[in-house]
């Protein structure tokens, strides 16, 4: 609120006060004439006006009121919020900060998380035998509070938090193994998560699936715990403009020989054939994709191989792909669920997704039976 508009109402509020105070004493001292059988003279429908004291305990209360009321404006920012704090402080971070509605919305957050990690390190990180990832969250907390705080960060700040984000991907693991630890992480997917992978967590056209074996960033508890820490940022880029609807054609036709449903269509040879050129030209696909066509993790590139495609592999989706780009973002939870769910959240992901390495054909098999249009991870893997 401005300063104007927080004068204004400071001041109309005490104009109020006064006025209702001076109305009040006003009453107490004005004596009117009285007859002598104690009334006032009025008389109103046979009831006779008596001029008598206003009740004690009514007085007591409206009295109090008063005094309730500048002792709020003394220990709360009522007074001039703009330049007045107030008396009353609340706890957060650590550190008595003044009373406000947001500070209190904080320390009320803080105070019911603790409650909520103390039960996580004495009776799901010690049953689960992780209980060793308590040293490395407690550090991890210090570090990210001294970022919040800090205007001007170390350099290597956020290199040591992301270590230490890694440090806890083999305690993920073993949480991924506990039951009590799977039911609070299934809890946790299902409030933040399945508005966009799905209650079954095998995602839609634009969204991963994430019980399969196929992760553009990496599907290890460290690779997912980083994903959830800091988000992703998905981006293919158009190529309407330098290659020509043609060269879009010829590429699309390349890439679905490449891919696991290349079975179902005839495919234009000549039209391969120059894909095949313009895909390694060293500015274009190969640049992210690799030679053959299988990806990179650390570019977040998907594999063209398969048959598992985010937005659709058929030759149509491909080519609009090509021609427009595609653009994903997966949120980071850091600062909205705090490490410690982090951990349950990473430990049930992973718990969902194939780790046997499967081959990519029974892999195949398995994302065709359970979805009509498989999926590409992006974005949130």
């Amino acid at each position: 609120m401005t300063f104007f508009w927080s004068s204004w109402i400071t001041l109309i509020s005490f104009g109020c006060w006064a006025f209702i105070l001076g109305v009040l004493l006003f009453v107490l001292k004005y004596k009117p004439e009285v007859e002598e059988d104690g009334t006032t003279g009025h008389e109103y429908d046979g009831i006779r006006e008596y001029d008598k004291p206003l009740p004690k305990w009514w007085l007591v209360i409206f009295f109090g009121s008063i005094v309730w009321g500048v002792a709020y404006w003394v220990f709360f920012p009522a007074m001039f919020p703009a330049s007045w704090n107030g008396l009353a402080t609340v706890k957060v971070d650590g550190e008595d900060v003044p009373w406000t509605s947001k500070n209190e919305l904080f320390s009320e957050l803080e105070s019911n998380n603790k409650v909520f990690t103390d039960n996580f390190e004495k009776n799901i990180l010690v049953k689960a035998d992780a209980a060793g990832a308590t040293a490395t969250l407690a550090t991890l907390n210090e570090l990210q509070a001294t970022m919040r705080r800090s205007d001007n960060p170390p350099a290597d700040l956020q290199a040591q938090i992301d270590e230490k984000v890694t440090e806890l991907a083999p305690y993920v693991e073993k949480l991924s193994e506990n039951p009590n630890a799977l039911k609070v992480g299934s809890r946790l997917f299902l409030q933040n998560c399945a508005v966009c992978h799905g209650s079954n967590a095998k995602g839609a056209p634009g969204y991963p699936n994430l019980t399969d074996n196929d992760w553009l960033y990496g599907g290890k508890a460290g690779n997912i715990l980083t994903t959830l820490h800091n988000g992703r940022v998905g981006g293919m880029a158009a190529w309407r403009d330098q290659l020509g609807e043609d060269g879009i054609r010829a590429v699309a036709e390349y890439v679905l020989s490449l891919s696991g449903n290349q079975n179902d269509y005839d495919l234009d040879q000549t039209k391969v054939a120059q894909g095949k050129v313009i895909f390694h030209e060293p500015t274009n696909c190969v640049l992210c994709h690799g030679p053959d066509g299988k990806g990179m993790i650390s570019a977040g590139a998907p594999n063209l191989t398969d048959n598992i495609w985010l937005y659709g592999g058929d030759r149509e989706t491909i080519r609009e792909t090509l021609r427009y780009g595609r653009a994903g973002v997966m949120p980071q939870w850091e600062t909205k669920l705090g490490n410690e769910r982090i951990m349950l959240l990473a430990a049930y992901v992973y718990s969902l997704s194939d780790k046997t390495g499967k081959a990519p054909e029974t892999a195949m098999a398995n994302t065709a039976a359970t979805q009509p249009v498989a999926t590409k991870e992006a974005t949130a893997n």
